[in-house]
């Protein structure tokens, strides 16, 4: 694994932000790990993450102009990444939306940098359906902006509906839209990580029964 992949699993293991155990999904089912991004509530847990989210972009190389953070737990995390360019010396314009429109004042649904004419990389923690992503892509188009990626914290690696195909969320959503999500670590990462540490080998079987029942065809 590359070190921004370690970096981040560590982080998320002293967050809490990643826990073993058993887990009800909002899919129903049921799964021996959690990644809550929710967990990453400090100052200096968020600029760790931040520098994560930052070298995982740069080691892509997408080039974009500005980043959008999706209501809700995206404006904190495109806050946090904006702040970690400028400290690298890149001062890039950041943007967010409402879950509902405001009706006084400035009105509208946007806060932050004009959109238009500019590539916009959202950033967001995790893909599950892939609904929030598709509203925000819709939230750029109409504003005058071009999605140049989508950037998460962990992708699951999960098939939304493995008796019709092995394609996770965010696979559908690239192929949907033509689009790179780029994802700080994988299952396939947290498989490796969890057998390079004694204390969380009893964790690896669970986890690869698991990907067997439920991974896409890219979790191998």
């Amino acid at each position: 694994m590359t070190d921004h992949r370690t970096r981040f699993l560590d982080l998320a293991l002293r967050a809490d932000a990643l826990r073993f155990g058993d887990f009800t999904l909002k899919s129903g089912r049921q799964s021996p790990y959690f990644f809550n991004a929710g967990r990453f509530d400090s100052g200096a847990a968020l600029a760790g993450l931040a520098s994560c989210y930052a070298d995982a972009i740069d080691a892509h190389g997408v080039s974009f102009d500005l980043l959008f953070g999706p209501a809700y737990k995206g404006i904190p995390l495109a806050t946090a990444v904006a702040c970690e360019y400028a400290r690298r010396g890149r001062d890039l314009p950041v943007a967010f939306n409402r879950k509902e429109a405001k009706t006084h004042g400035e009105g509208g649904s946007l806060i932050g940098a004009p959109l238009q004419g500019r590539r916009v990389l959202i950033v967001d923690d995790v893909i599950t359906a892939g609904t929030a992503i598709r509203e925000a892509l819709g939230i750029i188009g109409e504003a005058g902006g071009q999605v140049a990626g989508i950037v998460i914290a962990l992708d699951r690696q999960e098939a939304v509906d493995p008796a019709k195909t092995r394609r996770s969320a965010a696979q559908t959503v690239a192929a949907d839209h033509g689009l790179p999500v780029i994802a700080v670590a994988t299952l396939s990462d947290l498989l490796a990580f969890a057998g390079g540490h004694a204390e969380l080998a009893g964790q690896r079987e669970r986890l690869l029964a698991y990907r067997e029942a439920y991974g896409s065809e890219t979790a191998a």
